[in-house]
């Protein structure tokens, strides 16, 4: 009996088709001959979602080009030998695609890198010029101090300059905060009419916080609460004696409508805990199904994944938790089930038969290259018997 890419013979020898002809891959006693071309195919299956893994990670940028290229060239080198039915010449050209593709991602890599260097020190030396023009003309003393202090941060946030670059802009920057500093001390003389003028803005921004603290508009109030609250920052102090009566009142304002907020958020969250219950009962129902009858503790794991995706909204906490859970109870039926095909014994197992032979096969290849001198010849050899040795379990 036979399928597009193998079949398996009267004798129970099984073949794959592939460019150069047959090949022999196999022996299969185990059970009726469909059985068999299947057992095959789901080897070739897993080959394959091993490549879409590796091209999915490379094509979305989790897979580290190094680390892709040497899975890819690993499981390149085994298609010659793979107890495995399908296309395995597909298979091959996807892979080389992926190399190639691995080359050109580890080049845009390195390009990346660079360019990022280059703009690492366009963006301090963009941080140094604000910085003196800062210190040449800004009056706003509050507020400019406070740009300052933030460059500082930005600044160490910003990597990947060259200590002797990097030493320059910070002698620019340093200095154009100390000629702020100086400034800033000159016009010292003039924050009585700053603190006035701040007064005024801190009860423009109370009466505002007061308007909003009664809103049942959650989202959109909070998001304005707290800009009045960068607002407040960023406005200079008033007096001493009334600075302190300004901010109670605009944080009572504050804090009344965020104690609101809360109280009808907990009744959200505990709806969220009831529903975190009901998926942990299913779990739990889930992880202790009869695998006597794999075939049955599927059928009755799809219904309580069913279940389990009808429960609404959990606290988001334990949405990782809870779905590991339950991927653990899935994967134990699906061990279940995959057992049915295993092989009785490691001995009488086909593929590792196989794979012994392609060793024996190598090591002989790898004695007549030694014979012959061809220095690139017995390295080739010797990597084919190192990666040939390494598939065959201890």
């Amino acid at each position: 009996m036979g399928s597009e890419w193998g079949r398996i013979d009267a004798a129970g020898t099984v073949y794959v088709k592939t460019a150069d002809g047959e090949r022999e891959i196999g022996s299969w006693q185990a059970g009726d001959t469909a059985a068999g071309l299947a057992f095959y195919e789901r080897r070739y299956d897993d080959l394959a979602t091993e490549v879409t893994l590796l091209e999915k990670r490379l094509e979305s940028g989790a897979g580290d080009p190094a680390s892709t290229r040497t899975h890819a060239v690993a499981v390149l080198a085994q298609l010659g030998t793979a107890a495995a039915i399908g296309d395995l010449g597909a298979l091959q050209t996807r892979l080389d695609v992926l190399l190639a593709a691995v080359e050109q991602k580890a080049g845009a890599n390195a390009a990346a890198r660079e360019k990022a260097r280059a703009e690492a020190i366009a963006a301090k030396e963009a941080l140094a010029a604000e910085a003196e023009q800062i210190a040449s003309t800004a009056t706003s003393w509050k507020s400019s101090g406070d740009r300052l202090r933030a460059i500082v941060e930005e600044w160490k946030q910003i990597k990947g300059v060259d200590r002797k670059a990097d030493d320059a802009l910070w002698k620019r920057f340093a200095a154009a905060r100390d000629a702020f500093g100086r400034r800033r001390g000159q016009h010292f003389a003039s924050l009585d009419a700053e603190r006035g003028t701040a007064r005024a803005a801190k009860e423009a921004l109370i009466e505002r916080a007061e308007a909003l603290s009664n809103s049942s508009d959650w989202k959109q109030t909070a998001t304005e609460m707290r800009d009045l609250m960068v607002e407040w920052k960023a406005t200079g102090r008033a007096a001493r004696d009334v600075e302190d009566a300004l901010w109670a009142r605009f944080r009572g304002a504050q804090d009344a409508f965020f104690a609101r907020r809360s109280e009808t958020f907990s009744e959200r969250d505990t709806e969220q805990v009831d529903n975190q219950r009901k998926k942990e009962t299913i779990i739990a129902e889930a992880a202790v199904l009869d695998l006597t009858d794999p075939s049955a503790a599927q059928a009755n794991l799809r219904q309580l994944q069913s279940r389990y995706d009808e429960v609404g909204h959990v606290p988001r906490d334990a949405i990782r938790r809870l779905d590991d859970s339950m991927r653990a109870a899935e994967q134990r039926v699906r061990d279940a089930v995959d057992a049915q095909w295993r092989q009785p014994s490691v001995e009488s197992n086909p593929f590792l038969t196989a794979l012994r032979e392609r060793l024996s096969e190598a090591e002989a290849k790898l004695e007549r290259a030694r014979k012959s001198g061809d220095e690139a010849r017995i390295a080739k050899a010797e990597a084919d018997v190192e990666q040939r040795r390494s598939l065959i379990p201890d």
